[in-house]
């Protein structure tokens, strides 16, 4: 049983939402200068790329 585009694409909006909140969660409680911000702005793209897979799915 291999996986097909929608398991990956699935597997891929799932390891990008982790990733967003990893890196959110690092601009809000690690880093308290500007790279906290530039953190946080990185996982919110993490965000919008990950809702990009996941509307992607059954389409491709």
């Amino acid at each position: 049983m291999g996986m097909n585009k929608n398991t990956v694409l699935g597997w891929a909006t799932f390891i990008m939402i982790l990733m967003g909140i990893l890196l959110i969660g690092l601009g809000a409680f690690r880093y308290d200068e500007v790279a906290g911000w530039g953190f946080a702005a990185v996982g919110f793209g993490f965000w919008a790329n990950a809702w990009v897979f996941s509307s992607l799915k059954g389409r491709v």
